[in-house]
């Protein structure tokens, strides 16, 4: 089942591949061809099949193939068949009913428990108003895992001392109701004497800058990436992953999973039930290292 001079012609001038690209199709071509002659002895391009197809993907499988890598070879063979189909050199197409393995979707990226703690209580955030509201910043985002978008777009209204909630508005502008504890109502009271102190003339959003102005998201993502570099090496140190530890302390603590998809804003549970693979792959983690027979 060797890759024709003319397949090779289509590649090149018909679909103007580079050359890199033209020869990991002809080397996928050829891997298949020599799976295939394992199974079943010399294998023309109609003796290929499904079962053949599928068994080879296994294979690859086996091997620990990433699953992009592995659809990029069935891509190759894909493309071989239908050209082989187009020219009448075979009469049907054997992966027309083979499809790839999933694409694994990545695991939610967060900072340890004691990390955070370290981050909190033992390290400088900087002088002033800037340093506080920093700081101010990055306990929000952790304590009530809201989305960046919403802690740029929160105001003072938005927050009830005397219920002890703050008011979020989220994705389709849905309002939901997150509560806070007798610390961050500490550290929000804090901030806010300092803000009002520093920044006597400012719009009604909670996190201003020098000149009164609502913060930017751009403003709240450096704010993050700078502060968490202290403490983590990660690559990802965004506020988003600080949504992520929220999540996962909270499941680590034992909240249960559906109130924990209120309090993220989550539509469906399927979105917050990946925190559970993320605290089970943590476990295996600790297993690995801990167990004397790991």
């Amino acid at each position: 089942m060797l890759a024709t001079d003319s397949f090779l012609e289509y590649l090149q001038f018909e679909r103007n591949y580079a050359a890199g690209t033209v020869s990991y199709y002809l080397a996928d071509v050829h891997e298949l061809q020599e799976f295939g002659k394992k199974l079943r002895g010399d294998v023309e391009p109609a003796d290929v099949d499904a079962e053949l197809v599928r068994d080879w993907i296994t294979s690859l499988m086996d091997e620990g193939l990433a699953s992009n890598t592995i659809n990029r070879k069935l891509s190759s063979v894909r493309a071989y068949f239908k050209f082989l189909l187009k020219r009448g050199e075979v009469a049907t197409d054997p992966l027309r009913k083979v499809t790839g393995p999933k694409r694994k979707k990545p695991l939610p990226v967060f900072v340890k428990e004691k990390e955070m703690d370290r981050l909190l209580d033992d390290m400088d955030f900087g002088e002033g108003f800037e340093g506080c509201r920093d700081r101010m910043v990055v306990e929000m985002l952790y304590e009530t895992g809201m989305r960046r978008a919403e802690l740029v777009g929160l105001n003072d209204v938005d927050v009830d001392f005397s219920e002890s909630v703050i008011k979020v508005t989220g994705k389709r502008n849905k309002q939901r109701l997150i509560p806070f504890d007798e610390e961050l109502r500490h550290s929000m009271e804090e901030y806010m004497a300092v803000r009002n102190d520093a920044v006597p003339m400012r719009s009604g959003a909670f996190f201003v800058g020098k000149k009164g102005r609502r913060i930017s998201q751009s403003v709240v993502a450096q704010i993050v990436k700078q502060n968490l570099s202290k403490v983590v090496t990660i690559k990802k140190r965004s506020p988003h992953v600080l949504r992520h530890t929220f999540a996962t302390v909270m499941l680590n603590n034992g909240a249960d999973l559906d109130a924990i998809k209120e309090l993220l804003g989550h539509e469906s549970l399927a979105t917050t039930e990946v925190y559970t693979h993320t605290t089970f792959e943590e476990l295996k983690k600790v297993y690995n290292q801990a167990h004397p027979r790991a």
